[in-house]
């Protein structure tokens, strides 16, 4: 597989901050404005909120992002993955501009989540935690939305859908047709 990355990246994650200065910059200038220090320790307290905001400048947190703020705070990348992968907010793999979450809470699998998300999966050709191949769509299962009296429930982006069934599935996915 042959790439061209942009001057200076020596990976496809690198081509990412050369490709988005702007974002870079965003970035930056958010961790500039913090009270750091040159105490690892302490920087460490600002560590979740930077991740915030790289997420929300950049989407996801591949690698390469993970690696600035770690450079930034003056920690290991190490701490800053391991922050990552505990917290289900975080994600390093890049996102769809339409996230859909099957709830898989008791409630939920009771009333056949399961094949709600099947039919997702199939229906979009990816498996849970993928992202279709356009960018549009992201899939995920949630272990409860706190929405139990309308199980089933999926949430597409911010809105949420009860009582569905496997036949709602190609409307769900319409309602956000770009």
């Amino acid at each position: 597989m042959s790439s061209t990355f942009a001057p200076g990246a020596k990976t496809e994650e690198d081509n990412l901050l050369v490709k988005s200065p702007e974002k870079l910059a965003e970035l930056e200038s958010y961790i500039d404005s913090l009270p750091l220090s040159e105490n690892p320790d302490r920087n460490r307290g600002f560590l979740i909120q930077s991740l915030h905001k790289a997420q929300e400048i950049f989407t996801y947190l591949p690698g390469c992002v993970q690696q600035y703020v770690a450079d930034k705070l003056k920690l290991h990348r190490s701490e800053v993955y391991g922050v990552i992968s505990f917290y289900s907010f975080f994600t390093d793999q890049p996102v769809g501009r339409h996230k859909i979450n099957v709830c898989t809470g008791t409630a939920c699998f009771v009333r056949g989540a399961n094949k709600i998300l099947d039919e997702f999966k199939r229906y979009l050709n990816i498996k849970e935690g993928e992202t279709t191949p356009d960018g549009k769509f992201s899939l995920g299962a949630l272990r409860c939305v706190g929405a139990c009296s309308l199980a089933p429930v999926v949430m597409l982006n911010d809105k949420v859908y009860g009582n569905v069934t496997t036949k709602m599935v190609p409307e769900i996915i319409n309602d956000c047709e770009d």
